[in-house]
């Protein structure tokens, strides 16, 4: 019995150490099914350079696809290449919609010298508004919340005249906007004006 005993205790399960890309996230294996493929192959070639030899060299793919028929192979290459077109047209779609989008922070009067402020446009550098409320509401010590707006989309609204505070704070806080795509409005309201002409 002593011996059954001492057996299991030398076939205690070893723990693995695993490499996650740091680009896709997924561990190198997988890194082909992410999309982002170029890049995920530099950064392993960087940071784990066996690993990429072992996964990535010219006999590495030469021993993949050589069990493969001639017509496969044509459709792997194929593929591969379409996949990297594709990958690189959503980069360059996703960098020009970051350069044409506008995050506009708005001065609003609501009262006789009552302010808040509004901001939309953060979903278009892949912020969610809510965390970014919170953020605001914990920077400013104040009530911050996500409204949605009539032609769709959401705007978060800052209770206070803090306009130009937020834009300091999403510059340091967020390099992902760049500074020209930070506009500040501010909206009074009009007067009513008399029955007289």
């Amino acid at each position: 019995m002593a011996d059954v005993e001492a057996a299991d205790a030398s076939h205690e399960p070893q723990s693995r150490h695993v490499v996650y890309c740091g680009v896709c996230t997924l561990p190198p294996e997988y890194c082909e099914f992410g999309g982002t493929v170029k890049k995920c192959q530099e950064w392993l070639k960087k940071n784990n350079s066996t690993m990429y030899e072992r996964l990535w060299s010219e006999d590495a793919l030469a021993a993949a696809t050589s069990s493969l028929s001639l017509d496969a192979q044509k459709r792997a290459e194929k593929d591969a290449h379409k996949k990297a077109l594709k990958a690189e047209a959503a980069e360059a779609k996703q960098a020009a919609t970051i350069a044409s989008s506008k995050v506009i922070i708005k001065r609003v009067e609501r009262n006789k010298r009552k302010f808040v402020t509004t901001v939309t446009g953060l979903e278009n550098f892949g912020l969610e508004n809510k965390k970014v409320a919170k953020d605001l509401g914990k920077k400013f010590a104040t009530g911050a919340s996500v409204t949605k707006v009539p032609s769709g989309g959401e705007e978060i609204v800052v209770q206070g005249d803090v306009s130009e505070e937020i834009e300091e704070f999403f510059l340091e806080k967020f390099p992902v906007i760049p500074e020209d795509n930070i506009e500040l409005v501010e909206d009074k309201k009009k007067k009513g004006s008399g029955a007289g002409g």
